[in-house]
């Protein structure tokens, strides 16, 4: 019987992603922490700030995974409408949750401002929703169903996964070995389809490289398993021993 796999999806909102000015950093981080909760990242879309796309990305991404994460789109402005698109998805209203006003008040009043507002829409979630804990800046993220609305700036992003870990539920982590190797991919391509056939549960992604004149190729082999990864990455180093190429462990 195969190992159940658990998958999720993002969908990361914002017209400044797609137009370039801003870089996106929170793929990485997102699919760095999943993998630690043993749930593979199968899949991600970038969205603009229309309640049209936030609609559609979220719900055929949320119906075929089992978790279903969004970065941006939560703050204070007008063209913060993630939490109204997700509403609008689930067919519920947008209501106030009272303790995410208090955690805002408590927040500015420390700083001897109010809560304007502008501010207190950071307060808004779909009517059902739990709150992510933030301590960065007090603003929550939102889970409601299998739906995790992160905030989009990376830092803030990833003290909301922090206050996640150990909540959702998963599978065995994705392990991985690296081997690299001074020859073109199309040389060992037969080598490494062997290797992933004949142990089970193995994946090997295969990323080449061109550095200084020469050509060359990183081989990450992934499972659930060390075993089995130890293993595969053993027989991918001895085959490209005895075809005369030297395996680099950790990569080159």
């Amino acid at each position: 019987m195969s190992e159940r796999v658990w998958t999720a999806a993002l969908v990361i909102i914002g017209d400044e992603i797609l137009s370039g000015r801003t870089a996106d950093r929170n793929i990485g981080q997102v699919a760095v922490w999943l993998n630690a909760q043993g749930i593979r990242l199968a899949e991600v879309r970038v969205v603009a700030d229309r309640e049209e796309a936030i609609v559609e990305a979220v719900n055929a991404l949320r119906a075929r995974n089992d978790y279903c994460f969004t970065t941006g789109g939560i703050g204070p402005t007008h063209d913060d409408i993630t939490v109204d698109a997700i509403a609008a998805a689930l067919g519920v209203p947008v209501v106030i949750h009272p303790q995410a006003r208090a955690t805002l008040e408590a927040y500015y009043g420390k700083r001897g401002q109010e809560v304007t507002d502008a501010r207190l829409r950071m307060a808004r979630v779909p009517e059902g929703a739990e709150l992510i804990p933030n301590r960065m800046s007090g603003a929550p993220g939102i889970r409601i169903g299998n739906l995790f609305i992160l905030a989009g700036v990376p830092h803030i992003a990833a003290g909301m996964l922090d206050a996640l870990t150990g909540t959702l539920e998963g599978g065995l982590p994705l392990l991985s070995r690296t081997i690299g190797c001074w020859v073109a991919e199309s040389e060992v391509a037969d080598l490494l389809r062997e290797a992933e056939r004949s142990h089970e549960g193995v994946a090997i992604g295969s990323y080449p490289l061109f550095r200084e004149g020469r050509t060359g190729a990183n081989f990450v082999i992934r499972a659930t398993s060390q075993a089995v990864v130890d293993a595969c990455g053993d027989a991918v180093a001895a085959g490209l021993a005895s075809a005369g190429f030297e395996a680099v462990e950790g990569g080159i």
